[in-house]
């Protein structure tokens, strides 16, 4: 299975069409796209990671490989220093396979793929050499959601969790805030081909995810419209039984620090707007994370009738 998928994947990246830019440069002799990203890999950190969802860290964290670059533009990037700057270090896909092993033999409850997109065909080749190596535990696709359904086609089968975001309720918004016109075009639709794969999210008897999608919003200050509108547009596609992780952790970074709109954190109190907003779309499934989280931490599992009524 792996050799013909990281064929195939090896092909587009000589006309890239990896992700919805589709900038059809050839990657294989040194051409870069939008997202800056070069032919080999670069990784910024390879960490165990204690600040994901519950069912993603667990209590021995999740194993997490944060590739450089990426396709969006945010202004409010948490880590613009990788994603923008291109801040890492080249390193092979064999030697990735054997960092990969390293994170299972440590403890960690998976293998979490922090902005993989630009470098699919090295990823999946390291993932094969890791399975052939005995590699275990689950795989997570973590993402900002800006990709293309033909591309997660070829991931099925080799990804176990998705935990993709669902960043805005608007192309407006997401062409203000990340630099990208159509966003919802490819959002909502990838979302649809990941739940399609895997499913609802399952876990083991120590509540850690092992198969499944997790969709993840980070709620802006001053843009609960553009929420309860994604929570509409979840809702109606994916249905509410799907496990969502609604973030107020937000604080300003980048160049949102010099924003109007984005200059700020959240309120409790204008929080609370958007539980409201999740409770009366009948969402059950997830977690929620308060403004005054600093630390990272998440709150237990939700159940929304229970916890609001």
């Amino acid at each position: 299975m792996f050799e013909s998928i990281v064929d195939a994947l090896y092909r587009i990246l000589e006309d890239c069409a990896l992700c919805p830019r589709q900038c059809h440069v050839n990657r294989r002799v040194g051409q870069l796209g939008y997202c800056n990203a070069g032919f080999n890999l670069k990784v910024a950190k390879v960490i165990s990671h204690f600040g994901e969802e519950p069912a993603i860290s667990g209590n021995k964290g999740s194993g997490a490989i944060f590739f450089s670059h990426c396709n969006l533009r945010c202004s409010f990037c948490q880590n613009y220093q990788i994603s923008q700057l291109g801040m890492g270090e080249e390193m092979t896909p064999e030697y990735l396979s054997k960092r990969m092993l390293s994170l299972q033999d440590s403890g960690c409850h998976n293998i979490n793929l922090v902005t993989p997109t630009p470098y699919l065909p090295q990823i999946v080749r390291a993932i094969s050499t890791a399975k052939a190596g005995g590699l275990r535990i689950p795989i997570v696709y973590n993402t900002n959601g800006y990709e293309r359904v033909e591309t997660l086609k070829l991931l099925e089968g080799i990804i176990d969790i998705y935990l993709p975001d669902a960043k805005y309720g608007s192309n407006k918004a997401a062409s203000s805030y990340s630099g990208v016109e159509d966003y919802l075009e490819y959002n909502i639709p990838a979302l649809k081909e990941m739940k399609r794969q895997v499913g609802n999210l399952k876990v083991n008897n120590m509540d850690i995810g092992e198969k499944g999608i997790i969709v993840r919003h980070l709620v802006l200050p001053g843009n609960g419209a553009e929420s309860f509108s994604l929570l509409d547009m979840v809702a109606g596609e994916l249905g509410i039984d799907i496990s969502i992780s609604l973030m107020g952790q937000y604080f300003p970074r980048h160049k949102a620090l010099d924003s109007d709109d984005l200059g700020r954190r959240l309120t409790n109190e204008e929080f609370e707007e958007y539980h409201f907003a999740l409770e009366s779309r009948g969402f059950e499934n997830g977690w929620v994370q308060y403004p005054d989280e600093v630390d990272g931490g998440f709150l237990p599992d939700f159940q929304v009738k229970d916890r609001w009524n």
